[in-house]
């Protein structure tokens, strides 16, 4: 299945511009608001394999909002691909950097971003898991039980907030309004081969500036929802965003930040792309 937000309704992508509303589709069994479908997500995947769909509306890009808009928890992995950390300067961690995105930084796949003034944006194409089951003390080999699908992210990072202060502000420093594009769709696992080994980059103007692929992730999908459920709580509709490759902005020599006018085409293969335009505050 691909589960999108179109027009801010649930609604299940049936064709390349076409989907059905599941409230509709569904008499109502269903409510129309995307986030709600994780909470009834065993519910959900069996009615949407026994239901013939039909009455499919066209949509265009620009009706694309976040599949998962309003999650309760964003958890934020940092230098989980090698040649990231080496770029960053740091050394490989032995166990998941872990930090949040806000909620209030969530948007669609096709948006324009605000630049803050006088500051270093960066770009970090991710893939970004979607928590289906409430998950504590999960083994890592049950773990892909536990993932509704997966959809892609960018982590929109602003290195001056970040890093201001005696210590760093990750968290503050990517949640600018706009700072968490996520779509185009939700993917279940069984639309990719492997779902633990897709290529993902990002361009800007048209250049490439990341690319990699998931196989290469120092902590896959299971082993950071067995290590984070060790810890804390994970619940359904939960984003996990694993983590960008190697080609930021801030590790190249001299440094590149984002300027109002570019355009950042990032995606995941198999599961789409998003598109972010830069203006000027």
């Amino acid at each position: 299945m691909k589960i999108a937000s179109i027009g801010g309704r649930l609604s299940l992508v049936t064709g390349p511009s076409t989907a059905v509303d599941v409230n509709k589709a569904s008499g109502g069994v269903f409510d129309a608001d995307p986030q709600s479908i994780y909470e009834r997500w065993d519910e959900f995947t069996t009615w949407a394999a026994t239901t013939e769909l039909s009455e499919s509306i066209e949509f265009a890009p620009t009706d694309l909002q976040a599949p998962v808009p309003t999650p309760r928890q964003i958890f934020a992995i940092g230098l989980n691909y090698r040649d990231h950390a080496d770029e960053s300067g740091f050394t490989v961690p032995e166990a998941p950097t872990v930090f949040t995105k806000f909620v209030s930084s969530v948007t669609g796949p096709n948006t324009t971003v605000t630049l803050p003034a006088d500051g270093n944006t960066d770009w970090e194409v991710e893939l970004v898991a979607v928590v289906g089951r409430t998950a504590h003390n999960v083994p890592e080999a049950e773990a892909w039980s536990h993932v509704a699908g997966l959809t892609v992210g960018q982590d929109l990072s602003e290195r001056k907030a970040q890093f201001v202060g005696p210590v760093p502000q990750f968290s503050l420093g990517k949640s600018f309004p706009g700072f968490s594009p996520t779509g185009p769709w939700v993917i279940t696992l069984d639309e990719v081969d492997d779902p633990a080994d897709l290529e993902l980059g990002c361009t800007i103007n048209g250049e490439q500036m990341q690319l990699g692929r998931t196989r290469d992730l120092l902590f896959s999908v299971p082993s950071l929802i067995a290590k984070l459920s060790a810890i804390v709580t994970l619940l359904p509709g939960d984003l996990i965003f694993t983590g960008t490759p190697a080609g930021v902005g801030i590790g190249r020599d001299p440094k590149v930040f984002l300027q109002p006018g570019d355009t950042l085409v990032s995606w995941v293969d198999g599961i789409g792309t998003l598109t972010q335009t830069m203006t000027s505050a």
